[in-house]
């Protein structure tokens, strides 16, 4: 397909003779600090180029077909590892659709979660205030028969409030939202769940540490920032639930709901990206402060104190740990 500059590409395709010279390019993230690049392989070396660089290099402007590509695949790298020439680019930047699915455990976990506002909402609340309960005990929930018995009252009292013909109506609109809830339950549990068990995990190794002192406050770093990672996250799901917490109001404007809780989808899913290399070590990771353990607190102490540490503290850091042409050290 040969999309024009004034239509969204749909597609990896670049017109550049430039781009034909290479042997199988990669576009993909920088491992050093995420920049969207081309890889190529020169002879018995890779290489990888900015997209921005290559642009300058052979003039290709913003507003070209070759340009609009470009800009389309940055995008899309936010959503998948690698595009090759040809690929098709991601739903999330085409058609806001994603390009993953939840399980059909994270559909029924969302979806039981908006059956207990609604019956919140039925007892007299405002179904403001978000069901807070963990994914084991809402699960406990589904073959409670009084509890059945409420949801379906809910969803007829619910369609005459909404000037629905049925409860049916009311039931397929909650099954809408809560496909759309579902991938922020498979994220809660892909992220989430797992930052947090990485933050204790580097409490434990702070608390009980009894080595020198730099290597001690090293670690207490570490806990600090881990904290501060998974309160930002936190925050996000936070938000997510409270809006999601006012069924009827999400009901009643379910394309708007849709909007937000796909935005907040793809804040979480880029984050997950970003964060899965390390936390898939951290699950993989023994208890004893051993040289692998101690590479890998290394690893997270880098991926973490650009993101989670204070602008003006980790610029003292960097210029404290870092020789004239020298990366980044942690010493150990």
């Amino acid at each position: 397909m040969n999309e024009t500059a004034d239509t969204k590409p749909t597609h990896c395709v670049l017109e550049h003779r430039m781009f034909a010279l290479f042997q199988d390019p990669v576009f993909r993230r920088a491992d050093t600090d995420g920049t969207p690049v081309m890889a190529v392989r020169l002879g018995d070396r890779d290489a990888a180029m900015p997209l921005r660089s290559l642009q300058r290099e052979f003039g290709i402007g913003d507003s070209t077909h070759d340009g609009t590509v470009l800009a389309a695949i940055a995008e899309a790298l936010d959503f998948v590892p690698i595009l090759r020439l040809g690929d098709p680019l991601p739903p999330e930047i085409l058609t806001g659709d994603a390009s993953w699915e939840p399980g059909p455990a994270h559909q029924r976990l969302a979806l039981i979660r908006l059956q207990m506002q609604l019956v919140a909402w039925l007892h007299g609340g405002d179904g403001a205030e978000p069901i807070v309960l963990d994914a084991a005990a809402l699960a406990g929930l589904e073959d409670d028969p009084v509890l059945r018995q409420q949801i379906q009252e809910a969803f007829q009292r619910a369609a005459e409030s909404l000037g629905l013909p049925s409860k049916d109506a009311v039931i397929e609109q909650m099954e809408s939202l809560a496909f759309e809830l579902a991938f922020i339950e498979s994220l809660r549990e892909r992220l989430l769940e797992r930052v947090r068990q990485m933050a204790r995990r580097l409490e434990r190794l702070s608390r009980g540490f009894r080595g020198d002192t730099e290597q001690r406050a090293t670690l207490d770093r570490l806990r600090h920032l881990s904290g501060e990672a998974l309160r930002q996250i936190s925050h996000r799901f936070e938000q997510q639930d409270a809006q999601a917490g006012e069924v009827m109001a999400a009901l009643r404007h379910l394309e708007s709901h849709r909007h937000f809780i796909r935005a907040n989808r793809d804040w979480l899913y880029r984050s997950h990206m970003a964060w899965e290399p390390l936390l898939a070590d951290w699950d993989k990771a023994g208890e004893a402060l051993n040289e692998p353990l101690r590479a890998l607190l290394a690893r997270t102490y880098q991926f973490l104190a650009p993101r989670f540490m204070p602008v003006t503290e980790w610029l003292k850091h960097r210029k404290t740990n870092r020789k004239p042409g020298a990366g980044p050290r942690m010493e150990w």
